[in-house]
């Protein structure tokens, strides 16, 4: 039904465009014949082709946007059914050598973990989706409660370490004094993880991400999440929280995701009153995300 749509919307710009373009050989050959009403046709000449550019514009416009849009899908489809498949692949490869071949229990032991790893990705992707979902819902809100900003913080540092094996100095969190926001601590939750899985991927060994959080005013505190990674060029900063764009280059291509982390990051801080933007030098020179929120009263 959407395709159908946006196809119908691509038809009935084109028609506008070649019907204005019908409009203004008409309006020559008039002037040409009947060129003895001078005044009456320069009038309506100079009203026509105001409107006859600003359609010209407008239908452009349109079918540019309609074309990067249907490559971001494209995009999202292809990455998505990568990540898909891929951890489904792996369970099923591992799971066909457990049946099949006598495997020792430290063998054992590691495919379970590598099953286990694998369906976490699959998860992760699966919720990523649904949540880009929730977030559409204009009619749903988010269940606001009084939360521990550090608690909150620390166990999501915790749980980046675990899913991508790193240590503490890899993933540095600054303990933050004694701070708590009004939120929906899933999707707070969900916005903080983005943010630092976005941080471990496009960053080069040896990772170094720093988690920090502080109050801007009476009013709002900030997240910080900063790395030493491939960094941002910055005509991106702005484009990258756009649902299913990815920067383009070699780096990021190989990077796997679907478009949809920055985007649900961004929609996470509207739905609570709060904002987020980056902050880069330019590639090579690392970037910081800031999330922020407005404190609890």
């Amino acid at each position: 039904m959407v395709v159908a749509g946006r196809q119908k919307s691509i038809a009935f710009f084109i028609a506008l465009g070649a019907g204005l373009i019908s409009i203004s050989v008409l309006l020559y050959v008039g002037w040409v014949i009947l060129n003895w009403r001078t005044g009456l046709l320069l009038f309506l000449g100079v009203i026509l082709l105001a409107v006859i550019i600003s359609g010209v514009v407008l239908n452009t416009t349109f079918l540019v946007r309609e074309i990067r849009r249907n490559e971001q899908q494209d995009a999202f489809i292809n990455a998505v059914t990568h990540e898909l498949k891929t951890p489904v692949a792996s369970i099923r490869l591992y799971l066909q050598t457990l049946q099949t071949r006598h495997v020792d229990e430290e063998k054992r032991k590691e495919f379970y973990n590598i099953m286990l790893q694998d369906s976490e990705r699959l998860l992760n992707t699966i919720e990523q989706i649904l949540r880009t979902g929730r977030m559409a819902a204009t009619g749903r809100r988010p269940h606001r409660m009084r939360l521990d900003l550090g608690s909150l913080l620390e166990d999501c540092a915790q749980r980046a370490r675990t899913l991508h094996h790193l240590s503490k100095e890899a993933l540095h969190y600054e303990p933050v004094p004694n701070l708590a926001v009004l939120g929906d601590a899933e999707e707070l939750q969900a916005a903080v993880m983005n943010l630092l899985d976005n941080a471990v991927k496009y960053s080069r060994p040896p990772v170094r991400i720093r988690l920090s959080a502080e109050a801007l005013s009476d009013k709002h505190i900030a997240i910080r999440v900063t790395d030493s990674g491939i960094g941002i060029p910055p005509s991106e900063l702005k484009q990258i929280f756009k649902r299913f764009y990815r920067v383009p280059g070699p780096f990021t291509a190989k990077v796997k995701g679907t478009g949809l982390g920055l985007y649900i990051v961004r929609a996470v801080a509207k739905r609570h009153g709060g904002k987020v933007w980056a902050e880069s030098q330019g590639p090579g020179s690392g970037s910081t995300f800031v999330l922020q929120l407005p404190l609890a009263s």
